[in-house]
């Protein structure tokens, strides 16, 4: 539930043609203890400011020249796509009121004001509001959760496939290609049994961050599951564009693992299968890189392998274990 203090800063617009209203209300808000209260007496303003500031409330008088609060409330209805419109009418006509909350406010004020029912709407109306938008950030929060990794905040295998899809779709109109490196760590359960899962965790994020670090920003860098991580290029032409920033990664991820006062070497095996040349779905595109990720470890790891290779020799000699 919104706190006192979130409803008493709640940012809230008076909209009124009558400059003696708008003070009265002004007075009657700040005495109550509001903090964040502005006002306008151009209605044709009311869209741009709410577009630009999210009010908690707007109170709204209904009669005004040039522009009457139906026809903002007509106007904000865009804005809030939600379908809650924070409107608040101000009416000195008993007809207006059932015609407000068809147009789409929450509730109204009947104009001369009455103290005590001013105060007590402008609080249920924000309660309500403010508790609205609660919920909204927490199914938001719930949905990002969904389909992300919560160790690492990469995105998850569910977001991961949809992302596939949004990239197989992109190469297809553009008559490109796209690329999948489907990697995970060499030897990293026995990080684990020797040093526990908290420095496993450690581990991955670090791998995560060097991950993102090594990729374009328009490449989708995913944790399908333990130590293993999928990268989806889109924009590709040919398989060179897939092996250049394969090798990359072998590089970067043996890079030693500083955790505390421990150090760690580790290394990476990549699969890589190109769309559509190895696959045209997003399972089978997936299936091909993992295959060829297991071929690059019973290869001697430390490498990476295409999917239609016919053997890991014939990746370029970057790709063979260093040392």
């Amino acid at each position: 539930m919104p706190s006192p203090n979130d409803i008493l800063n709640a940012r809230i617009l008076v909209v009124d043609d009558c400059s003696e209203n708008i003070d009265l209300m002004l007075d009657i808000l700040r005495d109550t203890g509001y903090t964040n209260v502005t006002a306008t007496t151009m209605p044709e303003q009311v869209c741009p400011l709410h577009s630009e500031h999210c009010y908690d409330l707007i109170l709204l008088d209904l009669q005004m020249p040039g522009m009457n609060g139906f026809q903002v409330m007509k106007g904000l209805k865009k804005i809030e796509q939600d379908g809650y419109l924070p409107v608040l009418a101000l009416t000195a006509q008993p007809s207006f009121k059932i015609a407000a909350l068809e147009a789409g406010a929450r509730d109204f004020i009947s104009k001369p004001f009455d103290l005590l029912e001013v105060r007590k709407r402008i609080h249920n109306i924000l309660e309500v509001r403010l508790l609205y938008k609660e919920l909204a950030n927490y199914s938001k929060r719930q949905q990002e959760l969904a389909l992300h990794d919560p160790l690492t905040g990469l995105p998850n295998r569910r977001l991961l496939e949809d992302r596939i899809e949004t990239t197989f779709q992109h190469a297809s109109r553009q008559h490109g290609k796209a690329a999948i490196m489907y990697l995970d760590l060499d030897g990293f359960k026995n990080v684990n049994d020797t040093h526990g899962h908290n420095c496993g965790d450690e581990i991955l994020k670090i791998v995560a961050h060097r991950l993102v670090g090594s990729s374009r920003k328009e490449d989708t860098v995913a944790r399908v599951g333990g130590d293993e991580f999928v990268i989806v290029l889109g924009s590709v032409s040919s398989l060179a564009d897939a092996l250049g920033p394969a090798s990359k990664l072998v590089d970067r991820l043996s890079e030693p693992y500083q955790i505390d006062d421990l150090t760690l070497n580790l290394s990476t095996s990549i699969g890589i299968a190109i769309y559509p040349d190895d696959a045209d779905t997003v399972e089978a595109l997936i299936n091909a890189a993992d295959g060829a990720l297991y071929r690059a470890k019973r290869a001697g790891k430390n490498r990476y392998c295409h999917a239609t290779s016919l053997a890991v020799d014939a990746v370029p000699p970057c790709a063979i274990t260093r040392g």
